[in-house]
C-alpha cells in the first residue's frame, strides 16, 4: 500500500491555531487515533469519537468539510453525491445543497482525487488509489 497523507487544521477557543500531518501507511486504526488527538485539543465535542456526530469546527469550508466526509466514510467504497449530502447534513447540522456537493465532488475528481463512473445522472465517485512515489515525481518532470 502506499504512503499517504493527511493533514488537520483546527482552533481551539483561545483562537490557536493546530495542525497536525500524518504520511505514511494510514490505517482506520490510526486515523482514529488521530481524532482521538484532535478531541483532545478540543476541535471535537467528547463522547463524538465516530459516531457521526462530530462538529470539526468553524474554520473549515464546506469544500473541506465535503472532503472530510469523503475520507472519513466512504474511504473504501462507491457513493454517490445524494449519500454525502446526507452523511453531511447529519454530521455538521446544516443543510448543504445537492448541486454544491456535486461540484464539490466533480472538482475532486478533476484533480484527481476521486474516480467517477456512471451515466451523468447515476454518477458513483471513489477515492482514487495513491500513486507510486515514483510515478508522481515522473509526472513532475
Amino acid at each position: 500500500m502506499p504512503a499517504r497523507k493527511i493533514r488537520v487544521e483546527l482552533f481551539d477557543s483561545e483562537g490557536n491555531k493546530y495542525t497536525i500531518a500524518f504520511e505514511g501507511q494510514i490505517t482506520r486504526e490510526k486515523a482514529l487515533r488521530l481524532f482521538d488527538l484532535v478531541e483532545l485539543l478540543g476541535g471535537m465535542p467528547a463522547g463524538g469519537g465516530g459516531s457521526g456526530r462530530n462538529t470539526v469546527g468553524n474554520g473549515f469550508s464546506k469544500y473541506d468539510k465535503v472532503c472530510m466526509i469523503v475520507k472519513k466514510n466512504f474511504p473504501l467504497v462507491w457513493f454517490s453525491s445524494k449519500e454525502v449530502q446526507s452523511v453531511y447534513e447529519q454530521e455538521f447540522k446544516e443543510p448543504i445543497s445537492l448541486s454544491t456537493v456535486a461540484t464539490y465532488l466533480s472538482r475532486m475528481a478533476k484533480k484527481g482525487m476521486l474516480i467517477k463512473m456512471g451515466a451523468s445522472n447515476r454518477l458513483k465517485y471513489r477515492i482514487a488509489p495513491s500513486l507510486p512515489q515514483a510515478a508522481v515525481k515522473q509526472q513532475m518532470s
